[in-house]
């Protein structure tokens, strides 16, 4: 019987992982950032604060740009490619994983960045919700 119990815990909790959301994270004095905000900095529009990327291949970053502006990894790197290639901007530092992002954002006020709400700690603030 425990074991059963252990299996539908574990199921449980496997579930709430893969429907954690995403958030966008910033220094803990940072102000909260609007969904247009975040898609212009994110674009090369804004220079309100200085984001900060995961890797290609981390699911968090596909699921970032897909509810943040509505676009697949591929378009962000098309559009970083002519942004780079007209001179008007460098793409996100990338950084290897929501540790490395969040070490980051502690120690550069004006950097942001995202992370799945399951990585939230107190070195962050949640500046944005992205359902």
């Amino acid at each position: 019987m425990h074991k059963i119990s252990l299996v539908a815990l574990l199921a449980i909790a496997c579930a709430m992982t893969a429907n954690a959301g995403v958030v966008v994270v910033g220094h803990p004095m940072a102000s909260p950032l609007t969904k247009e905000q975040v898609a212009n900095v994110y674009l090369g529009k804004s220079a309100l604060a200085m984001p900060l990327d995961l890797p290609d291949a981390s699911p968090t970053k596909a699921q970032f740009y897909d509810k943040a502006m509505g676009r697949e990894v591929s378009q962000m790197k098309a559009t970083w490619a002519r942004i780079v290639f007209t001179g008007k901007g460098r793409p996100p530092k990338e950084f290897a994983d929501a540790t490395a992002l969040k070490r980051e954002i502690a120690a550069n006020p004006k950097a942001i960045g995202y992370i799945d709400s399951s990585a939230i700690d107190g070195s962050v603030k949640v500046l944005l919700t992205l359902d």
